[in-house]
């Protein structure tokens, strides 16, 4: 996990984002016990309360949750939830942002296929 301390990003969704990306990198297993907001206030010095908020946004969204007595652990099926979380922001973001960059530079629809195609290539060897 990383913050940036002077992103414009809000540090508690930086800690939820790097949460999420632990879980999508296998660092963090379903069912295994994840960062403790006292974990993450130390490491990266943040105030606790920010860490909480953070690690409150994924209990909202059911990707963590807390065992009785225990700590905060990674729900069955989180992986799955923040991949399509995530796919969700793609569509609407990221791709639409291409879509208008490539307009503006006059680059058609099957040069930008063409384009992942080849970057496709260049993944696998």
């Amino acid at each position: 996990m990383k913050i940036e301390l002077n992103s414009l990003k809000p540090i508690y969704i930086q800690i939820a984002e790097g949460i999420e990306d632990d879980i999508l990198n296998g660092i963090l297993a379903e069912e295994e016990q994840a960062y403790s907001q006292y974990q993450i206030a130390r490491l990266f010095n943040v105030n606790p309360a920010t860490a909480a908020k953070g690690i409150n946004l994924l209990v909202a969204e059911g990707i963590l949750y807390k065992k009785r007595g225990l700590s905060m652990h990674v729900s069955i099926g989180a992986k799955e939830m923040i991949q399509e979380k995530k796919k969700k922001v793609f569509f609407s973001s990221l791709l639409r942002d291409l879509f208008l960059e490539a307009k503006k530079l006059n680059i058609t629809k099957d040069e930008i296929k063409k384009m992942i195609d080849e970057l496709g290539k260049e993944e696998q060897e």
